[in-house]
């Protein structure tokens, strides 16, 4: 599992004092740069070496979020398929279960726009992350 922690700025809150809904798209997604590395370390998004694109993205909040205190998102895989695999995330503040939510990523060519087999490789670096 990986950890990320995140402090809230100002503009991710509501008028009520609450992280807005929209932001924990970003912060989940922030979360999953760990396991981008695995694909690429450089994170290099050239259409030539970038390999994943999210095909599905889901989110239950279960408790309210604030501003004054750090995030934790907690990140793992789920599953992992031939062409893809779900992660799986947490956000955690002050000890509490906030939001929840997974995200399908498909391992994808994007020169010939088809979906290609995980490498045997990466499967196995992905499995240390499965829960």
């Amino acid at each position: 599992m990986f950890i990320t922690t995140v402090s809230p700025r100002f503009g991710d809150i509501d008028r009520l004092g609450h992280i807005n809904n929209t932001v924990l798209a970003a912060w989940f997604e922030l979360g999953r740069n760990p396991l981008f590395r695995i694909f690429d370390p450089s994170l290099n998004l050239s259409h030539e070496t970038w390999s994943l694109i999210m095909a599905h993205a889901d989110y239950d909040f279960v408790d309210q979020l604030f501003f004054q205190f750090d995030v934790e998102i907690k990140t793992s895989i789920s599953r992992i398929g031939t062409k893809s695999f779900t992660v799986y995330h947490e956000a955690w503040q002050e000890g509490r279960l906030c939001v929840k939510g997974s995200a399908v990523i498909v391992h994808y060519d994007f020169n010939t726009k088809q979906t290609t087999p995980i490498p045997e490789d990466k499967k196995r670096l992905l499995e240390q992350y499965l829960i």
